[in-house]
């Protein structure tokens, strides 16, 4: 039986656009690309292929000029901003380079932020963020704060929170650019883990060592697929 695609992207083009209407820079120049429900894929480039854009997009958090997407199935490029809203909380769960947790709220609060949004009640809000925690070995640190943790452990939290809604589909822009080796190497297991699970990660990292873990490569240069590569993933602890 065919594996179902879980990302499908056609002739998808991001231009930018000055106040006069003239192109200031064309990110994504027709790009297509097919990834199928439970593969582990990082996506590479120098600064300016693109990669930023094209990962914004997957998630939904922008739309392409020109061309269509997929997301399992729905057409997400033009939908309206409720609609796409829902699909974020509820499809695809996001890990940043710099965490983006909220200061001022505990571990487990921050945790619970995307099932707020989705009208989850407390009770059951708790209930899932203590159960994420749990599973990134955290939860002895429920009510600590962000700045109380150290950085390999604020990834954690931010890749909890990624969980919480358990999405299909998870998006890390370089998780571990801000972490040291061992630290960075702790969380890239994690990720292994998850995809043994069955979950889909596209990634976008610099380095070649992490992006010999995934199962396929993707090289973007000036807004175009230079390379798309299938590998045997190859875990180095």
């Amino acid at each position: 039986m065919p594996t179902q695609a879980i990302i499908k992207i056609s002739n998808l083009h991001r231009i930018y656009y000055r106040p006069d209407d003239s192109i200031l820079a064309s990110a994504l120049r027709g790009i297509d690309l097919l990834i199928e429900q439970g593969q582990y894929v990082c996506v590479m480039g120098q600064s300016g292929s693109g990669k930023s854009t094209l990962m914004n997009i997957l998630g939904c958090l922008d739309r392409p000029t020109k061309g269509s997407y997929l997301l399992d199935g729905d057409d997400v490029a033009h939908m309206e901003d409720t609609a796409l809203s829902t699909i974020r909380g509820r499809r695809i769960g996001f890990i940043f380079q710099s965490f983006n947790l909220i200061p001022e709220l505990t571990i487990v609060e921050n945790v619970e932020v995307p099932l707020f949004y989705q009208g989850v009640p407390r009770a059951e809000r708790h209930a899932r963020a203590h159960a994420v925690l749990d599973r990134v070995e955290l939860s002895d640190r429920l009510t600590h704060r962000p700045g109380q943790l150290s950085g390999g452990q604020q990834q954690r939290v931010a890749i909890a929170r990624a969980l919480v809604g358990d999405p299909p589909l998870l998006l890390a822009d370089e998780p571990t650019g801000n972490l040291d080796s061992a630290t960075g190497r702790t969380i890239l297991k994690l990720l292994d883990e998850l995809h043994a699970e069955g979950r889909t990660i596209v990634m976008v990292t610099h380095d070649e060592e992490t992006a010999k873990r995934s199962q396929r490569i993707v090289r973007l240069r000036d807004g175009l697929v230079e390379s798309d590569i299938c590998q045997v993933a190859t875990p180095t602890g």
